[in-house]
């Protein structure tokens, strides 16, 4: 078989739903035609949504600390402990910003922060069921395994019992953070304290058993090879097949298109300011282009693909649309750990239903577990709250909707 017939071949397998190798996926990233890449991903993507509908979420990014010993390479956020610009929100602060979150609309917050050397599970606990407390209609998508992994130390306790304290206290979904790259040499070279891909997934596998779902994520561009971005897809795959064989699930399936487990894969792109890493490697918009609709190949056991407008920009976001897409995220009411290392694409409300509606789908509004809240089928259809926009700040609502708390020092 020729190379263009072999290509051909598991492009139409792909497309029709069966399941490709790391290595035929690799042959797809590197040599496919990429408008016969693109179209076969799309393919899928119509097979599994055929009403060209394409989400979005109103949700509100909140750091409850920038002091961490972790030390990433390319984080621009952190500070060390000790540190003279290390703060920590009190918990009141973070309430706030949940306050103003649910004023413009959002059903979801997620609570990130670093490793900080006092917070163990305990801190989340009390953080978790203090949000849930006042505002039970927020969905608290939030913390990675590289936290879960940091309090379970501090507070001396297993990964499960971390884990089932802080779903008791509250949390429904588990964020793909801290996975940058799973394969080693990459994320030693780019996050060297922190735990391995291999114990990244563990956690994950942990909280899908317990009957928490998450998502996953990847970051491109810290020069990683081509295999080893495959691998990465690889090693999440693996995980989720154990999920999906084993029945788990957060929602009745009746009322999602999500199975347990992965929800979705989100890949983005690393941003070059302000870190140790000084751009020196970066990834290009083709190969993200070409990623994204492997990625939506490969993934057959994996319901969502969420685009990253965010660090891409929104026209690479829109043309995602075309390559397997099927989800913009979040308008993001605020951002700032990659918006500090040079991400600063802001959209709003109207913006990002316009974005989906000219790429020829279907606007709807969804909730953490990919639930339709509003299909925006036609322009009269549309929300029409100008307050709905991203920002790189503690603010949401000009003017401030509540006095703002001043910032606790780091310890």
């Amino acid at each position: 078989m020729t190379a263009n017939r072999e290509i051909d071949s598991i492009l139409q397998r792909g497309a029709d739903g069966g399941r490709i190798t790391p290595e035929e996926a690799l042959l797809l990233y590197t040599e496919a035609p990429f408008h016969a890449l693109g179209e076969a991903a799309d393919t899928v993507r119509r097979r599994r949504y055929p009403d060209g509908i394409v989400t979005y979420l109103i949700d509100r990014n909140i750091n409850y600390t920038n002091v961490c010993v972790t030390a990433c390479k390319f984080c621009a956020f952190f500070r060390a402990p000790k540190h003279k610009e290390g703060w920590s929100h009190p918990t009141e602060e973070i309430l706030r910003r949940c306050g103003e979150a649910v004023e413009l609309g959002a059903t979801q917050v997620m609570l990130q922060g670093g490793h900080h050397p006092d917070f163990g599970v305990e801190y989340y606990e009390e953080l978790f069921s203090s949000v849930k407390q006042a505002f039970p209609q927020l969905a608290i998508h939030s913390i990675g395994p590289s936290e879960i992994l940091h309090m379970a130390k501090v507070s001396g306790v297993s990964i499960e019992d971390a884990i089932l304290r802080i779903k008791a206290a509250g949390l429904d979904s588990i964020a793909g953070a801290g996975a940058e790259m799973l394969p080693e040499r990459p994320r030693k070279a780019i996050a060297p304290l922190k735990e391995s891909g291999a114990r990244w997934l563990e956690v994950m596998a942990v909280a899908h058993r317990n009957g928490l779902s998450s998502t996953a994520t990847m970051m491109m561009g810290t020069g990683e090879t081509n295999a080893e971005r495959i691998e990465h897809i690889r090693m999440i795959r693996d995980v989720q097949d154990l999920a999906v064989s084993r029945g788990y699930q957060d929602v009745p399936v009746e009322e999602s298109h999500a199975v347990g487990g992965f929800r979705a894969f989100i890949p983005w792109t690393y941003q070059p300011e302000n870190n140790h890493l000084k751009g020196r490697t970066q990834a290009t918009t083709m190969e993200y282009l070409r990623f994204i609709a492997v990625s939506r190949l490969f993934f057959d056991n994996v319901a969502h693909l969420q685009a990253s407008w965010l660090t891409t920009g929104k026209d690479i976001g829109q043309l995602s649309l075309h390559m397997g897409v099927d989800d913009l995220g979040s308008i993001m009411l605020e951002e700032n750990v990659i918006s500090s290392a040079g991400a600063r694409h802001r959209s709003n409300l109207h913006e990002l239903i316009s974005m989906i509606r000219t790429a020829d789908r279907i606007p709807a509004w969804r909730d953490t577990w990919y639930r339709h809240l509003a299909v925006h089928r036609t322009p009269a259809d549309d929300p029409t709250d100008d307050r709905v926009v991203s920002h790189f700040s503690s603010i949401a609502i000009p003017g401030g909707g509540r006095k703002q708390l001043p910032l606790v020092e780091a310890s």
